[in-house]
Formats: C-alpha cells, structure tokens, sequence
C-alpha cells in the first residue's frame, strides 16, 4: 500500500488545532508536494444530498430485525455521527393489489370501476413499512428529503392491465384506447393521496415522481412513458398537486430514466413543462452520469448499483464493481462531471447474496453487517450536506481526484480521492478565495483498514495537513470563526 500526503491549506490565518491520533500506518514512498487551491467565488451546483432506499419490501426486512440491530441498521444509515448521515430517502409508491413476493401494495388496490368514479383507498398506516423508516429519518435523524416514486399505475389504471410488464396509463396520447375510460387524473389524484397520506403521519413528502425507468418493460411493476407522454402527464399531475389540501407541495421529478444518457433524450419534450418540473432524474444502469443534462433544473442520480456481484464489504481489492472505492469514484463522476445534485444507492438495508444493497441483513434477521459502500457514500454525505455548493478547486496531481463544497454553516469540504497504487503526494489545499479565514481543520478517512475514522490533522497559520493513503478517500473539513 502507498499514501499520498494531503495538506489540506487554506492560506489564511488560524490558530493550530489537535485532532485525534490516527492508528499507525505503514511507511510510503512520497513524491512532492501539490497544492490544492480552492476558490469559494466559482461555484457550480447546490448539493440535495445523499441517500437510498427501502422500497420493494426492504422496510419490511428491516422490520423483522431484533430492536438493537433495527437501531443499528438505521444509524448506519442517517446518523452524520457513527453512520453514513444519508439525507435523502427514496420511497416507492405502491401499485399491487398484494404483497406477491416482494412488490409493493397500492393504497387503492381495488379498481371503482371507473375513472369517473372516487377511488377506493386503503390506508394502513405501514405502506410496506415505508413509513415508519420514513418517521425514523425524519423526526429522529432530521432528514428532510422524502422523495417518492411511483415504479407503476394500479393495473385497472393501464393499458395491459396490470401493474407489471410494462404497459401505459390509460388516455395518453399514442396508446391505445382502454375500454374503461381514461385515467390520467385519477393516476394524479391517487399520487397526490398518497403525499396526504403521509403528511397525515407528520411526514412532508418533499419530491414526487410518476415513472421509473419508462425505458424499460419489467417483470415487477412497470410502465413505459415517452418524453411528451410524460409532459402531457405532468400538465395534470402539477395543478392537481397545487389545488390539493398539501401544507407543501412536492417538486415534481421526471423521468428516472434507465440511464443518463436515455434520460438526456427526454429532455427536450420535457421542455415545454420546464416551469412544472422540479428535479430531473436519472438512474445509472444504461448509461453512467459522466456528462451534464442539458436542463434548467437540478438533477439527481436517484438508483445504481451492482445488481450482479456477489456480495462483499470490501474497500478496494481489485477495482471491483461492488467495492467501495469503485463507488467512491461513481460519485465522484457525477457530481463533478455530471453536475449531479444527489446522489442516491438503490438499497440500503436487506437481505440477499448481491451488492444491490449497502448494508446486509445476515443470519435468520439477527444482524446487519455494513459494506464499504456504505461508507463510500458516508464520506461524501456525511461532510457534504444540503444546501452545500460546490465550489472551484484547482491543482490535483496525477492519481487524485478533489472536490470541493461550502456547507451552508461556513465550512468547507474538501474530498480528496487517490487513485495511485505505488505513490504517496504531499498535496495542500490552499488559496482559499471569497471566504473567511478557517480557524480549525479535521479529517476522515476510509481505505482497507478505516472506515470513516478521524486521523491527525495539523493546523498552522489556516493550513490543514493531513496524509491520505493510496486507494483511499480522506474528507477535510475547515471550519470558521464561530
């Protein structure tokens, strides 16, 4: 193993601050140092967060946890003190009729017959135990971003009938024509009650999504969508959103698309909306983030993962897809290339032999066990919190990658990932420009051995010094006067 040598600097006076001792560290060959400039007057994106989900039954398995390891599953998840600090929970809105296998329930499981009829609701304070992980995020942790998504209409509400395979919503322009009527608004009235619903359980749904992946026929629930399908959609669901009794309306999302690049090409029939439309998102399967959407509003990367690999809690063995250091390197691209204002895993507690998930429920639902993709996440999320911007960072050396983000309290965070396998770099983070001088500085770091531990920083007239190991992510927060 290598290390590169950090100083996090930010040239300004300061007083020197003492952090905790890291454990010792095998000694690395070191090349000279880089100077890492950061210039808080070039800003680029405002950071929505990071987060994942519990849909498709997941909630239900964390439920079934003895009491101790549902607390410890949760901390892992949202604490920003002993876990990853997600901010973002992605929910599912159900479309089944039943539980079958791990489908999600409708809360209006029984067509009334008719579109021009009132829906059957029935709630049952659960929502397939999403809600509860949704009050524990909320009221216990402070997460403030809900968002919901729906993956289908009910099937008396599409074309094929079902809320699996595929199929359209009924009274879309280009679809065929359903001998029950159509449906449009009562597929808007069914999503807006179900943001009551939970408003109802002291839970503000804060972004609301009608499609998943409309690119795609699955065999769970599914449903195809065009661009200009989804606009004319989005033309009802907004002003059925807006003369609703919510307290807060959600954002709007589309189009949550396979991939980035699939999602690129609904933007244009998407434009006539622009001023009802929230949040773009995209999903990272088809295609990754690595360029910016051609898109007046934010956009997130809402679910990746690798659904294929066999399970590991590995950091970094051989760059492979499930590793930590992999995802590290994920977000990386789409936040900086992609201009991706969230980033979100698609599970994040389960059972199950694969990486689709960050954190495994191991035994007969005795335990949960923490991959290093948890923790990949967690030294983005934890650091870099809502309402963060990123901002200009100038003077990476071969094998590292920075980033940079002023957090809405003053501080700044610098995420230094390094790549290299036989060097070490004495890098500083410095030329702080458009803010107030820091007056302390920590540092975290995760490799092979850490998994978002502090280690020694030292701080000298607004210089942070701190060492990042080869194949390692270290976060630098420097932080001013209070």
């Amino acid at each position: 193993m290598t290390m590169h040598k950090v100083l996090a600097a930010l040239l300004c006076a300061g007083s020197a601050a003492a952090t905790p001792a890291e454990p010792p560290s095998p000694v690395q060959p070191r090349q000279a140092a880089t100077t890492l400039s950061v210039d808080l007057s070039r800003t680029f994106q405002v950071m929505d967060g990071f987060g994942t989900s519990e849909a498709f039954q997941r909630a239900v398995q964390m439920s079934r946890l003895p009491p101790a390891e549902q607390r410890k599953a949760l901390d892992l998840l949202f604490s920003t003190t002993n876990g990853a600090g997600l901010s973002i929970l992605r929910n599912g809105i159900g479309s089944s009729p039943d539980m079958r296998n791990d489908w999600m329930v409708s809360i209006a499981p029984k067509s009334p017959g008719s579109p021009d009829r009132p829906l059957i609701y029935e709630w049952d304070g659960s929502d397939n135990k999403q809600l509860w992980v949704s009050q524990e995020a909320v009221h216990t942790y402070g997460v403030k971003t809900i968002y919901a998504d729906a993956w289908s209409a009910p099937g008396y509400m599409k074309t094929n009938g079902q809320d699996s395979n595929g199929g359209n919503l009924c009274g879309l322009s280009g679809v065929p024509r359903c001998a029950t009527g159509d449906w449009r608004q009562a597929y808007a009235d069914y999503l807006t009650k179900y943001v009551e619903f939970y408003q109802q359980s002291n839970v503000t749904i804060t972004h609301l999504g009608f499609t998943n992946e409309p690119d795609l026929t699955t065999s769970y629930a599914s449903m195809r969508w065009t661009g200009a399908q989804a606009a004319e959609f989005i033309r009802i669901l907004h002003p059925t959103l807006q003369r609703s009794n919510l307290t807060h309306k959600p954002l709007i999302t589309c189009c949550d698309a396979g991939g980035w690049q699939q999602q690129a090409g609904m933007l244009p029939s998407l434009a006539p909306v622009n001023n009802m439309l929230g949040v773009v998102t995209a999903h990272a399967y088809m295609s990754q983030p690595n360029f910016a959407l051609n898109t007046p509003h934010r956009v997130w990367q809402t679910e990746a993962a690798d659904l294929q690999g066999a399970w590991t809690s590995a950091w970094y063995q051989w760059g492979g897809a499930g590793e930590g250091f992999t995802w590290a390197n994920h977000v990386y691209q789409a936040v900086v290339n992609a201009n991706a204002s969230a980033y979100l895993y698609w599970v994040g507690v389960q059972t199950g032999s694969t990486n689709s998930h960050m954190v495994h429920i191991a035994g007969n639902f005795e335990r949960v066990e923490p991959s290093m993709r948890l923790w990949a996440l967690g030294m983005w999320s934890r650091f870099v919190r809502p309402g963060a911007v990123r901002v200009g960072i100038s003077g990476e050396s071969w094998g590292l990658r920075t980033a940079a983000f002023r957090n809405v309290d003053g501080s700044v965070a610098v995420v230094v990932i390094n790549s290299g396998g036989n060097a070490r770099v004495a890098a500083r983070v410095g030329n702080l420009a458009g803010g107030k001088t820091p007056v302390s500085g920590r540092a975290w770091v995760t490799d092979n051995s850490r998994a978002i531990v502090e280690v020694t920083t030292s701080f000298v007239n607004g210089v942070a010094s701190v060492d990042v190991p080869s194949r390692s992510m270290v976060t630098v927060v420097l932080y001013p006067d209070a």
